[in-house]
């Protein structure tokens, strides 16, 4: 049995591709609707009522595409208004950002020390640290908000010694407090990888929050017998929603999804589709 019904991706911009990304690497027929809500980004620094109103705006534009699973591409939204999503969404399954890279974490750590890093929003809920101590109560979790990798991300600086200089003041008090185990908690960060990992070396695994929601997707979507077949559809046949394309998202669209995006559209949170 299949189920051709599209993936429901919801990202406050362009960051949540790292895991449409992996998606279509993992379940290459799986078709997909994403919308992301570039004219509002980033989430990070609004308050958490305005981050889960506009989140349940954009969850209202996917549960009205019959979406056969929703998938919150954003560690913010995951971290401030999964449970309002999972409310509103009544039999539509729902999979955050936050809880499979906390699982991964839990079970890749060897000193039971866990470090997070993410935009002010997500830190400052705790997800992770709640997250990570449902399943172990005796790890260490340490968070650390560290905003200007976004903005640095955007501009496509990652070979660049503010880069380096901007991931080793945010990390040094981690490399200091023993972390050995480090979760990327914002899917704009995954292109930044090299770039920590030269600066933990190597007795510090990462976790990339990306991977590990999609992942959880293909686990969920098994478990539920929704697959669709190998053949149905895949990428070919996906949609890519944004509120809004400055000139510049256009260049950033294959650093985070590898290549160029089929089927780009406008879309109106607040009001569906702009035809």
């Amino acid at each position: 049995m299949s189920d051709p019904r599209p993936i429901g991706v919801l990202d406050s911009g362009t960051g949540g591709l790292t895991v449409v990304r992996e998606i279509v690497r993992l379940m290459p027929g799986e078709r997909l609707i994403y919308a992301g809500d570039t004219a509002r980004f980033p989430y990070g620094n609004r308050p958490e009522e305005t981050i889960r109103s506009f989140a349940l705006q954009g969850a209202e534009t996917l549960f009205g595409r019959d979406i056969k699973l929703l998938v919150v591409a954003c560690n913010t939204i995951s971290a401030v208004a999964l449970e309002a999503i999972e409310r509103y969404a009544r039999d539509v399954p729902v999979i955050g950002a936050v809880l499979p890279g906390a699982r991964a974490a839990v079970l890749r750590t060897a000193d039971r020390k866990i470090g997070v890093i993410g935009t002010h929003a997500t830190i400052r809920s705790g997800a992770y640290k709640k997250a990570i101590e449902r399943i172990d109560s005796a790890a260490k979790v340490y968070e650390t908000a560290t905003p200007f990798l976004i903005p640095l991300v955007e501009e496509m600086m990652f070979d660049h010694d503010i880069t380096r200089l901007t991931v080793q003041f945010y990390l040094y008090e981690m490399i200091d407090l023993g972390v050995d185990c480090l979760i990327l908690g914002c899917t704009h960060y995954p292109p930044l990888l090299e770039v920590v990992q030269g600066t933990v070396g190597t007795r510090m695994q990462i976790i990339d929050s990306a991977l590990w929601t999609a992942k959880e997707v293909q686990d969920i979507l098994t478990a539920l017998d929704l697959c669709s077949e190998p053949e149905g559809g895949g990428l070919g046949q996906s949609a890519f929603f944004f509120t809004e394309t400055p000139l510049h998202t256009a260049g950033q669209l294959p650093l985070f999804f590898g290549e160029a995006l089929p089927h780009q559209k406008s879309i109106s949170f607040a009001g569906g589709a702009k035809q």
